[in-house]
């Protein structure tokens, strides 16, 4: 595979995985009514920038997540305070642009001082007017201008706060429960890709063991052992013949479409029973439901697979050189992409549903956390204060970047030493 390609794939991998999350808050958050502000692939300095609708479409330069930002989860506008003077713009007696700088540079705008004004409940304004008092209704999408740049207003009922907690938990949760289902189609997809295991097969035969005196040879299909067929199920192989130590067993085999009957008995090597095969599951196409059934059972056997090592993490069972960062992330998602799509294709699944348990985490500024925050608010009757939330996911994100950076640098160091 080239480099080019290769890299490529590597993008549109986490770009892919990045904004169904991302576009799973930004649905629902769309649906309860919230005035979604930005919608963003990455970190930092924009690269690509441009505005559809109320929302605002941002590619950033560190590939390393995504945000979608909600109005009234942060400051947003400047405040504008009576006394002060403006500049609105009007368009059927209606103010649509709000101006707080720069008013002598406005041609076609009201200028005036400010009586009173409610940017969110009643929305208007009370302008001074030459020792005129004037009252101007505000529409719900108007445009405040500061410093050349525009920020929609966000009345009340367009705020994430404003909303009920359900819609609220329904809009953070979407985003992992995305990745959940993208991971549950992409492993449906390798079974229909690959097949379904069908039956264990003899990848290869040592030399003088157990299986070559019997006559088992390479490419034979284990159908039964000691009268249980075994089917695609290797385990199960694995525990008859370590439970046949030193006693004749009886194989049934499928050679050249053929059944054959052979007595293996196993050899005694350190208390376990070999008889000196290499195994492969044999496989054959999918049907619909098998292909829904093996995406569910991968699914369970790798969210167990990732709460055990978020176990080992949180009970301190690791060493620095177990962790990885977006270097290791990105060396071993080339090594997958190369090994041939379908391997590629299960790799992103596994991401994929890595990334919606990782965010489930109840860790500050995850969407876990935010979730912990709304329960406390269902119980208490009220939210909690918005100022202490917002710095508790500020020292979260902070601690991340810092584990980030720290892992990044471990995997530097470890390619620069081979």
């Amino acid at each position: 595979m080239s480099a080019i390609q290769n890299a490529f794939q590597i993008v549109l991998m986490f770009f892919v995985l990045v904004t169904i999350h991302e576009w799973g808050h930004f649905y629902f958050a769309k649906r309860a009514g919230i005035l979604v502000r930005e919608f963003a692939i990455g970190f930092g300095p924009k690269l690509i920038s441009f505005k559809k609708g109320e929302t605002r479409y941002t590619l950033r330069l560190l590939p390393i997540g995504g945000f979608v930002r909600m109005a009234g989860e942060d400051p947003e506008i400047v405040q504008i305070h009576p006394g002060q003077t403006i500049g609105v713009k009007l368009t059927d007696d209606e103010v649509t642009h709000i101006y707080v700088d720069r008013l002598d540079q406005l041609a076609d705008a009201t200028i005036g001082t400010v009586e009173r004004i409610d940017l969110e409940k009643d929305l208007f304004v009370m302008l001074n007017l030459n020792e005129e008092i004037v009252r101007f209704p505000i529409h719900p999408q108007a445009l405040m201008i500061s410093k050349g740049k525009d920020t929609q207003i966000a009345p009340l009922n367009r705020q994430f706060g404003s909303k009920r907690v359900g819609q609220r938990a329904l809009s953070i949760v979407a985003g992992p429960v995305m990745n959940f289902l993208l991971a549950f189609v992409l492993f449906m997809s390798v079974a229909f890709m690959t097949g379904v295991p069908d039956k264990v097969k003899i990848q290869s035969i040592v030399p003088s063991s157990a299986a070559e005196k019997a006559g088992l040879m390479a490419g034979d299909l284990i159908l039964s052992v000691n009268h249980e067929e075994i089917g695609a199920d290797r385990n199960k192989l694995t525990s008859l013949i370590k439970d046949s130590v030193g006693k004749p067993m009886v194989w049934v085999v499928e050679r050249n479409k053929e059944q054959l009957r052979k007595e293996v008995t196993p050899e005694d090597k350190g208390g376990s029973g070999l008889v000196g095969v290499s195994l492969l599951l044999e496989t054959r196409p999918s049907g619909v439901l098998e292909g829904v059934k093996y995406g569910g059972s991968t699914m369970v056997s790798a969210t167990g697979s990732i709460l055990d090592s978020f176990g080992k993490l949180v009970t301190l069972q690791f060493k620095m050189d177990d962790l990885g960062g977006p270097v290791r992330i990105v060396e071993f998602t080339s090594e997958q992409a190369s090994a041939g799509f379908a391997q590629y294709v299960f790799w992103a699944g596994l991401l994929s549903l890595y990334l919606g348990i990782f965010n489930l985490l109840p860790f500050p500024a995850l969407d876990g956390s935010r979730l912990v925050f709304l329960g406390f608010e269902a119980v208490r009757g009220k939210p909690v204060d918005p100022n202490r939330e917002s710095m508790v996911h500020f020292v979260g994100f902070a601690m991340l970047m810092l584990l980030m950076i720290a892992v990044t640098y471990n995997d530097i160091l470890r390619l620069m030493k081979g």
